[in-house]
């Protein structure tokens, strides 16, 4: 395989407004989106990354392409969408802690499919990495994440897979099927706890592992929040990353953080130890702002952390 990327992500990017105070309808412009976050985390990194999705020939998708330009993703198989618009989504923030409300039915990202997108990326990396949002937002966008899928797997490319389950978007029945479709094709799954429960119907870790395994899973990445992180290669017993204490601000967007930042690490040559570990450090920065993307470490920040 002639690799140009370390890293490939496809889905659904979109413009975030991110209420400044809880009491005031002030709201900060940024960006989303959990696939392109995890790219632009991998950049920041150091990672050679790309992306793949459809937005609209609209304010909000110029806005798209130059922050993935400025951020040194590969945009040339982003399409460009004249019909459909660019998603948004607005977060507000309470003492139950964050909502987000979604302006995305019909999007450009939802309307991907196999036959018009240039997969050709998927071919030339070592990671692919894919979201069960982008299989939920629409049945020809899941039908682009499978073949993206296939398309690195026939060139000797690893998947990565975060279910990221949104309840909103499809009902659990199907996301289960789907996903665990899905796991079976994955190098690595990036599940939440809190997803992986709903799941697997367990909150028991060594449980949504097996889980994990009996489905297919190779290599299992938990993500558990303030806890940390547990994390095995098949056949290994799980272990426990802790997390960094911080003081956050808002924890959007940081699991993202933490898939890109380790997919970064395991493309540079980490062992799957260290680069959980950096990850989790990287992750708790990002909650130490507001929104998804602005908060994101460059690797300096994460390494002046680390030590």
């Amino acid at each position: 395989m002639s690799e140009h990327f370390d890293l490939v992500a496809l889905g659904e990017a979109m413009v975030e407004f991110n209420q400044a105070k809880s009491s005031e309808p002030v709201y900060r412009q940024g960006f989303g989106g959990d696939t392109s976050n995890a790219v632009i985390a991998a950049s920041r990194q150091g990672a050679r990354v790309a992306y793949l999705s459809r937005v609209g020939e609209d304010h909000f998708g110029r806005m798209l392409l130059e922050l993935w330009q400025s951020e040194g993703v590969d945009i040339s198989a982003v399409a460009r969408d004249a019909g459909a618009p660019t998603g948004l989504y607005f977060v507000n923030h309470g003492p139950e802690g964050h909502a987000f409300s979604y302006l995305r039915a019909g999007s450009a990202a939802s309307r991907m499919q196999p036959r018009t997108m240039d997969l050709s990326a998927a071919a030339r990396t070592r990671w692919l990495h894919v979201s069960g949002i982008s299989q939920a937002i629409s049945a020809s966008a899941c039908d682009t994440v499978f073949a993206a899928i296939e398309t690195a797997r026939a060139a000797g490319g690893k998947i990565s897979f975060d279910p990221n389950l949104r309840l909103s978007l499809w009902p659990l029945a199907r996301a289960r099927a789907t996903i665990a479709a899905t796991i079976a094709m994955t190098d690595l799954f990036l599940p939440s706890l809190d997803e992986a429960v709903a799941l697997a119907g367990t909150d028991d870790v060594a449980a949504i592992f097996a889980w994990a395994r009996a489905h297919g899973a190779q290599t299992v990445v938990l993500k558990a929040g303030r806890d940390g992180a547990w994390y095995a290669e098949q056949g290994a017993e799980p272990q426990l990353a802790p997390a960094r204490t911080v003081e956050a601000v808002d924890a959007t967007g940081a699991g993202d953080c933490f898939d890109g930042s380790l997919l970064a690490r395991l493309a540079a040559g980490d062992t799957l130890a260290d680069a959980v570990r950096y990850a989790n450090t990287a992750a708790g920065l990002s909650t130490l702002g507001h929104g998804a993307v602005a908060p994101i470490p460059t690797a300096a920040q994460v390494r002046a952390v680390l030590g």
